[in-house]
């Protein structure tokens, strides 16, 4: 109630909730299924927004942690028995754990060095999900059965569509409020200004370390939700160049900021498949131009980066902010 203040606010959210509860009858399944990756890309990209933009503390190893959500959830249910629904909540615990074990060195290490060594939390992941065989599987993956509620099977997209969707709105509302309470200042605190906030009083291993925790609860339900519905487990699927697609998410939709989240998310999930589209149309014309665009699209992801440091280094957010603030003033220059 005190984030939707305002009953402009309140009818727009409205609006944009019913616009998503009946996009699956208007579009094709194709478009559904792409929107359900968008939805678990914002779940782990609010989980490392929470820990780089608002906490300041960088991390190369989120994709890892994803994994480690991901492979729980294979081995309960595929080992243990548990059902998908019990060992959804374990998996965002166990990485949440394990990200807490690895936010240790934050205490003592900064900026460059804080990287290298999240950087080698994916590195030694990785290491553990293909060297223990006799509970990863090694490189052949586990393979799951499809999540059902009750008689409803989530193997259809459109069924998992609506689960992803709960998700994604339950973490970026319990998000917006962790930054209205006494941790999310703190958070901010020890980003702002790490000595001036322990000097305030606050515990920087107790907040640091619980910003990895929470970090990592987020990447590992987001891993859980990967595996759910590709229900295919590969360490592929969690490697170093996803740590980077997901800190490319919150440079371009903005570092500190919930809604930069969601842009990013969207951003670099489409982006592919824009770069795909463009070049199946140019490939009619100029073939060479189509195959370039193609074996060229990391570059142009790096490029996009650079280009979004360089001139809107709030990201998408504060581009979206600053046309909203036009159009609230416009025709009128103050």
């Amino acid at each position: 109630m005190a984030v939707l203040f305002a009953p402009a606010a309140k009818a727009k959210v409205a609006a944009i909730i019913v616009f998503f509860l009946v996009l699956p009858y208007f579009v094709s399944p194709y478009f559904i299924s792409v929107v359900n990756l968008i939805a678990i890309a914002v779940i782990g990209a609010l989980g490392l927004n929470i820990l780089t933009g608002f906490t300041g503390q960088i991390s190369i190893g989120h994709g890892a942690f994803m994994g480690v959500g991901a492979y729980t959830v294979g081995i309960l249910t595929t080992k243990v028995g548990l059902s998908y629904w019990a060992a959804l909540p374990l998996a965002g615990i166990m990485a949440a754990m394990v990200g807490a074990v690895f936010g240790i060195p934050s205490l003592r290490l900064k900026g460059l060095y804080l990287a290298i060594a999240t950087l080698a939390a994916q590195v030694i992941i990785e290491y553990t999900i293909i060297h223990w065989t006799g509970l990863t599987n090694g490189s052949a993956g586990i393979v799951i059965d499809a999540p059902s509620v009750g008689t409803m099977s989530l193997a259809d997209d459109k069924n998992f569509y609506y689960f992803a969707l709960l998700i994604a709105l339950a973490a970026v509302v319990c998000t917006v409020n962790l930054f209205r309470s006494r941790v999310g200042r703190a958070f901010m605190a020890v980003r702002d200004r790490d000595l001036a906030a322990a000097v305030m009083g606050i515990n920087l291993l107790q907040y640091k370390v619980m910003s990895f925790g929470l970090s990592a609860f987020y990447a590992g339900i987001a891993g859980a939700l990967m595996a759910g519905y590709l229900r295919v487990i590969t360490v592929e699927n969690f490697t170093v160049e996803v740590s980077i697609q997901y800190l490319a998410m919150i440079i371009i939709g903005g570092l500190g900021s919930v809604m930069g989240s969601i842009y990013g998310a969207a951003f670099m999930t489409l982006l592919p498949i824009f770069l795909r589209t463009a070049a199946d149309f140019l490939g009619a014309f100029l073939p060479n131009v189509a195959h370039f665009l193609l074996s060229m699209q990391t570059a142009l992801f790096g490029l996009i980066i650079v280009l979004f440091l360089v001139f809107e280094p709030e990201g998408l957010a504060k581009l979206w902010k600053d046309i909203k603030d036009y159009f609230r003033l416009w025709p009128f220059s103050y």
